[in-house]
């Protein structure tokens, strides 16, 4: 009887009717529109992906060998397999617009441990991916430095492993608690920024793509796949991290003005506008310089050194910092919003579901930040990446998982938008994300157990008992409150 007992409370699920009275008291201010949340999108896609990620897979780092302008293919893959998992994202987002993204969807059709361990996850995904950006931030802030002259010590703009005597990476730590003031100044005014630092974003990538057609030497092509197809597929998770931005901007579902019409829109847009951006400056980036000489911290102001545009690479890595910015802020809102649902759920404490007037979580928003700072300053960017891949294809799985039980379990739900192909679109996520997540290293396996591990103590130990899915937990008071009619 205890095991059926643990079995049915690890398994509930939580009610759709829940979730539509737990918005109306979030305390989260709805501000953001279509366009808004496009460019949030668009801001945690498009960044690193392309001024980092991109030139690091053509070169190759670590022992890994470079995949040369075959880095395109390894984009494409990446997004083919990203693009099931969006669909499946656009079907949950319009019909469940809640703070939370995987973590509710998991928890909805599949149950609370599961939705608990993919929320566990993310927490997790997501702080790395701040730091990640970071570290990025801080190659092209080097790059504009030296472009004027200007050589920072190597103790701290480097880690030790990276064998350049480096101690800490302080530019790094730096922008992580610059971004978290500029996310704790409020919804409204982080969706402003965004939506100004995101058309930014795509007007110096239309000019390096426009500008660096005319330099492009078709001899850097050759050989296109320079080290075999293997490489380029294992090369594709790592720059996985390049194409799910939109995930993160789900998490604000419940800060858009009308969520279920407007999510499904904003993740299918966000993810056309980077694959058709990425296509263009891959082939610039690799047909400007060859792969071999390609800065993997730095890519185009590297490429265009390369081609004697020293003025044009310097300009390109001051705004390649204001436009990577906008990925960090997207995943620090993900990571936050994630955080405060969970609490509000009652898996974690309380104390983290707290709003100030703005309708702000502080509180998670600068822990949050102060955990990606700590990692940008001490990891070097690969190990950093390859974590939040990991983590990300898990929750793309748990999704894709998800709309699929959901379509059968609760067919007549309304739904704004519903993907085609019901289930080969879906299952094909969860065949490429398990392939995807098969080509990491094993060390960032044993990282990622153990984080769940983790996780499973923390809930076994408090989430299950304070769940106020629970009927014996001291919250689950809240759910009745939410429910009993006003007089």
């Amino acid at each position: 009887m205890a095991r059926q007992d643990l079995a049915q409370s690890i398994m509930r699920r939580k009610p759709i009717d829940d979730i539509e009275e737990e918005n109306k008291h979030s305390g989260l201010h709805r501000s953001l529109g279509l366009w808004q949340l496009t460019a949030i999108g668009v801001g945690g896609i498009i960044g690193v992906g392309i001024f980092s990620l991109a030139g690091l897979v053509a070169h190759g780092s670590g022992g890994e060998p470079g995949v040369g302008p075959a880095v395109l293919v390894s984009f494409l893959i990446a997004g083919l397999a990203s693009a099931a998992a969006a669909l499946s994202y656009a079907e949950f987002a319009g019909m469940i617009p809640r703070a939370g993204s995987a973590y509710t969807y998991g928890y909805v059709a599949l149950g609370e441990v599961i939705g608990w361990f993919i929320g566990w996850d993310l927490l997790l995904e997501y702080i790395a991916i701040v730091a990640v950006v970071a570290i990025g931030i801080s190659g092209y802030f080097d790059a504009f430095l030296s472009g004027i002259g200007v050589h920072m010590p190597a103790w701290m703009t480097a880690t030790p492993d990276e064998g350049t005597g480096g101690i800490i990476n302080l530019p790094a730590i730096l922008v992580c608690l610059l971004v978290t003031w500029i996310l704790s100044r409020g919804t409204k005014t982080f969706g402003r920024f965004e939506l100004i630092a995101v058309a930014i974003k795509v007007v110096l990538i239309l000019f390096i793509i426009g500008l660096g057609v005319f330099y492009i030497n078709a001899h850097n092509y050759d050989p296109f796949m320079p080290s075999g197809f293997g490489p380029v597929v294992a090369g594709s998770a790592t720059v996985f991290f390049a194409v799910f931005g939109y995930d993160a901007m789900s998490t604000a579902a419940e800060e858009a003005t009308d969520g279920k019409k407007h999510m499904p829109k904003a993740i299918i847009l966000s993810l056309v506008i980077a694959m058709v951006l990425y296509v263009a400056a891959t082939l610039v980036l690799t047909g400007m310089q060859h792969y071999t000489e390609i800065d993997p911290k730095a890519g185009f102001a590297s490429a265009f050194n390369s081609v004697g545009l020293a003025t044009i690479a310097t300009v390109i890595s001051v705004f390649a910092v204001l436009s990577i910015l906008t990925v960090m802020l997207t995943f620090l809102l993900g990571v936050t919003r994630v955080w405060f649902s969970m609490s509000r759920d009652g898996l974690l404490p309380g104390w983290f579901s707290k709003t100030d007037r703005n309708g702000t979580p502080q509180r998670v928003t600068w822990i949050a930040g102060a955990g990606a700072a700590v990692l940008a300053g001490i990891l070097p960017i690969k190990a950093v990446a390859d974590l939040t891949n990991i983590g990300i294809l898990a929750a793309f799985v748990v999704v894709c998982v998800s709309v699929i039980v959901f379509r059968y379990k609760k067919p007549d739900a309304p739904r704004t938008f519903r993907l085609p192909l019901m289930p080969l679109v879906p299952a094909f996520g969860v065949f490429a994300s398990l392939f995807l997540m098969f080509q990491l290293h094993w060390e960032t396996w044993l990282r990622f157990v153990i984080w769940l591990v983790v996780g499973l103590i923390i809930y076994f130990t408090y989430g299950r008992k304070h769940s106020l899915m629970n009927p014996d937990s001291p919250r689950h008071e809240e759910i009745v409150e939410m429910h009993r009619p006003l007089t």
